[in-house]
């Protein structure tokens, strides 16, 4: 592996309906070879991530040969200066099993170098698949047949590990994510996580302890007036502290919160339904209204996006 931090990560593709459908591309007894495509601006952190997710599920198991590559063959200066040396240009690599283009944040405020998009075109020709970053900013990864894309920077290495997943399974891909501390799948893109629920705790300590109370038990009895009854003040009041301090009414609060736990649930392999139930919705049509809402998508569709490839389908 070359003298850097860690190799690279995704930046081409569109979205696919069935990304559930995994495809297997490597079967041959020779190591997966992951050519990892660099130049001067690459942003270091989607080349390190995705490279720590291959050579951590090496150590699982795995058989990944990892190269840098340059369009010229030359060095390159990251986005903070470091220096990567690579193993070649992208004439040097016959045909990867894995072709992955590293993010920058030059893009795409500058022209792309014509030898950049040579490479660019040479190598994902000869390659049995792509991946990249940043086509669909609000998607942590999409497939569209053997062409991957990443949101951008950590979600890199969300990719990578379905990349894993795809050639080695869940089992193998969970022992990776276990080992590098991050989630094995994150539940949907950069605007998916509600609003309210990711800021700092409410400055008024009555507020506080209502949002502790809907936190810690989502599908509890949390109508308004319950609410406002275990702090003894009306509604009224209630609901001006959650406009002044979380920008939302109450109902909108707890909707938010049960709608997080759903997704977590989703993604641990419920089906819509018992997610619905389980995280204090009273159907699964009210459940999936605030998915099409928040998501524009259906809670079947998020798990078929999100959920690994051995997962169930949500019903």
């Amino acid at each position: 592996m070359p003298n850097i931090e860690g190799p690279a990560p995704p930046r081409s593709g569109h979205e696919s309906p069935e990304f559930g459908q995994a495809v297997s591309v490597h079967t041959s007894p020779h190591p997966h070879r992951v050519a990892v495509l660099v130049y001067d601006g690459v942003k270091l952190l989607d080349v390190a991530g995705p490279a720590e997710v291959f050579a951590e599920a090496n150590r699982c198991g795995a058989d990944y040969q990892i190269v840098l590559l340059s369009p010229t063959g030359a060095g390159v200066a990251s986005s903070i200066g470091t220096k990567i040396s690579v193993d070649g240009d992208a004439g040097s690599e016959p045909a990867p099993d894995t072709f992955l283009v590293a993010g920058g944040d030059i893009y795409p405020r500058t022209a792309i170098s014509r030898d950049l998009v040579e490479a660019t075109g040479t190598l994902a020709t000869r390659s049995a698949r792509v991946g990249s970053i940043r086509v669909e900013p609000d998607s942590i990864y999409v497939r569209d047949g053997t062409t991957y894309t990443s949101a951008g920077v950590s979600a890199g290495i969300d990719l990578a590990l379905a990349l894993v997943e795809e050639d080695h399974g869940p089992d193998l891909t969970r022992d990776v994510a276990r080992r590098l501390v991050v989630y094995l799948q994150r539940a949907g893109g950069q605007s998916q996580f509600s609003a309210p629920l990711q800021g700092p705790p409410p400055r008024t300590p009555a507020l506080r302890r209502i949002v502790d109370l809907v936190t810690a038990d989502p599908a509890g009895k949390h109508s308004l007036a319950e609410l406002a009854g275990h702090l003894n003040v009306s509604p009224r009041h209630l609901t001006r502290l959650f406009r002044t301090e979380l920008s939302t009414t109450p109902a909108r609060y707890v909707e938010l919160v049960r709608f997080d736990m759903a997704k977590a649930l989703l993604d641990q392999g419920h089906n819509a339904t018992q997610a619905a139930s389980l995280a204090g919705f009273p159907s699964y049509e009210s459940l999936r209204r605030v998915f099409v809402r928040e998501l524009s998508m259906s809670p079947a569709a998020y798990q078929r996006r999100f959920g690994t490839a051995h997962r169930a389908d949500a019903g």
